[in-house]
């Protein structure tokens, strides 16, 4: 089969690699119908992420039609159409047993495309299959159940709900990429009063107002002052949620919160960020990090197959699975192209 793998820094490759076949008994083989590209696969292409070895199967989120199932897993067969969590759950271990799937010590979380071959490809086997597997209504197409898998869990989980964002609530959102939409979309369900998006590009704000965003900002617009003008209260935001994962990112959110304020971290960071607990120990500031741990796909996806969750809009660009590298490039340049997310879909 061919499949997208890493080489290295810089170095990838749709190539032809050995078709998955089952290897444990709670293992799926799927067939992959649709696929997309994250961000963090950009940051492995950097380097960013060491742990990934060379020649590695790329991609953590995808649609698909089981193919094969271990004698072990009991709920799914053949034929069944799933969404691929980028989270896998060995479900046994304390850490899933408590709902932090994310830190799963039993051989899952994030372990597709990271240290087990990934679904940028044109089969995938995922271990853990009954608890990392979700089946998907007939009324749920393959692109909007696509943004389940990462980006709308994540921002929800990592950003709004570890931010605890509340009704009445000022929200500023950094970076409007796709996970900052994501935060956007989700920071709705919970009723602030304000959501604010800073971005420096325009086709990114302009993308921020149609997910919700109240006011959008350039970066030299965003400071405390101008958070503060935007309150009832005069103060700046009770939340802000990093989606960029750079430091200038997070420093800028933790000037933007208020004193008691709550910054949330969710963009992944390569470099060291510096944290500037000279002014900031005397605020009250409480700052969360966090990997996904996908423990809210089944309630995001009932709200999707009931129309009060939206994810039209984010897919910008969509390609044939064997027009990767090209994809891969259109993602990359999202600056040149305006991509958002792209998708890619078997013939």
């Amino acid at each position: 089969m061919k499949a997208l793998t890493y080489h290295g820094a810089g170095t990838h490759r749709w190539e032809d690699v050995p078709t998955p076949t089952v290897r444990d008994p709670q293992d799926a083989v799927i067939r992959v119908d649709a696929v997309t590209i994250c961000g963090t696969d950009l940051h492995i292409l950097k380097g960013d992420v060491p742990e990934v070895e060379p020649g590695r199967v790329l991609g953590h989120e995808a649609i698909g039609t089981i193919t094969e199932i271990g004698p072990g897993v009991r709920g799914f067969v053949r034929g069944d159409r799933v969404l691929i969590s980028c989270i896998s759950s060995c479900g046994r271990c304390r850490n899933c047993r408590a709902g932090a799937y994310g830190q799963c010590s039993g051989g899952g979380g994030w372990v597709l495309g990271h240290l087990i071959d990934g679904t940028q490809a044109e089969y995938v086997r995922v271990p853990f299959a009954d608890t990392s597997l979700h089946k998907l209504p007939e009324v749920v197409g393959d692109e909007e159940a696509l943004m389940l898998a990462d980006i709308l869990p994540t921002s929800y989980e990592v950003g709004v709900r570890n931010g605890h964002v509340r009704p009445g609530d000022t929200v500023v959102v950094v970076g409007a990429g796709p996970i900052g939409l994501a935060a956007i979309t989700t920071a709705r369900l919970f009723s602030p009063s304000r959501i604010v998006a800073v971005d420096p590009s325009p086709a990114r704000r302009d993308a921020a107002k149609r997910f919700g965003a109240d006011v959008v900002l350039d970066l030299p617009e965003a400071d405390p002052d101008a958070l503060a003008s935007l309150t009832r209260d005069g103060q700046a935001a009770h939340v802000a949620i990093e989606a960029v994962g750079v430091p200038e990112s997070f420093e800028l959110c933790t000037r933007l919160v208020r004193a008691g304020g709550h910054v949330a971290n969710v963009g992944v960071h390569g470099k060291p960020a510096t944290l500037h607990l000279e002014d900031l120990w005397i605020r009250n500031l409480t700052i969360t990090t966090g990997l996904v741990d996908t423990i809210s796909t089944p309630l995001l996806l009932d709200l999707l197959a009931e129309g009060r969750l939206g994810t039209e809009g984010m897919i910008t660009h969509r390609f044939d699975l064997d027009e990767m590298l090209t994809a891969y490039d259109t993602f990359a340049r999202a600056g040149e192209t305006g991509a958002l997310k792209v998708a890619l879909f078997r013939r």
